[in-house]
């Protein structure tokens, strides 16, 4: 009888193949998680949404322009400060702080559309076009998630996407909708993204 050598030498070659492939996949896994920035924060983000919640009710209720723009910058730096303190807490307990390579590519990546629309909201109201200002912060805040994002885990450049439409909307939208899209934006998409991201990646 022939000898079935090539068939026990193929049943030999089948686990070693099987093993090559799962390294491989390991590898890529590892190197992916190693190049994203998983400091996000979830439930930062779900503050930072209540709080802009609150803001927008406040604004809608003041007299004069500058008012409102003084309630929606105080909000704006009160959102820094806790998505600040919750990145760097979230950061700095995981894998990836901000002081790591995929930390400093994060926020070199969202710095420069948050620095425009700093400068952006000083020259349109030094120019009296304040009507213009939540289209311009929803759009390069939705512009800034996007290119932080990407270096990021998928789901945040999603919640940047939504930004921008919703920043599309308030551009063409009549002046009175600002404060409602405002409201819709930071404050109902960072709680939702935010707790979807508190469930599913943590913190």
């Amino acid at each position: 009888m022939p000898v079935q050598r090539p068939q026990r030498q193929a049943t030999e070659e089948t686990p070693l193949q099987d093993r090559a492939i799962e390294n491989l996949r390991f590898i890529r896994d590892t190197m992916e998680r190693a190049g994203a920035f998983t400091g996000v924060p979830g439930w930062g983000g779900v503050g930072m949404g209540v709080t802009a919640l609150g803001a927008a009710w406040i604004a809608h209720q003041q007299p004069t322009v500058e008012r409102w723009l003084l309630t929606w910058v105080a909000e704006g730096w009160l959102a820094f400060a806790i998505g600040g303190i919750a990145m760097v807490r979230k950061a700095s307990a995981g894998d990836t702080p901000l002081t790591s390579r995929p930390g400093r590519r994060f926020v070199l990546a969202y710095s420069p559309p948050i620095l425009v629309g700093g400068l952006l909201t000083l020259a349109l109201y030094r120019a009296g076009l304040t009507t213009i200002l939540p289209a311009a912060w929803l759009l390069l805040y939705g512009a800034a998630v996007m290119t932080g994002g990407a270096l990021s885990v998928p789901i945040v450049p999603v919640m940047g996407a939504c930004f921008i439409a919703l920043g599309t909307l308030a551009l063409f939208a009549p002046s009175a909708w600002g404060d409602p899209l405002m409201a819709a934006g930071f404050g109902l998409l960072h709680i939702g993204f935010g707790a979807w991201i508190a469930r599913r990646y943590g913190g």
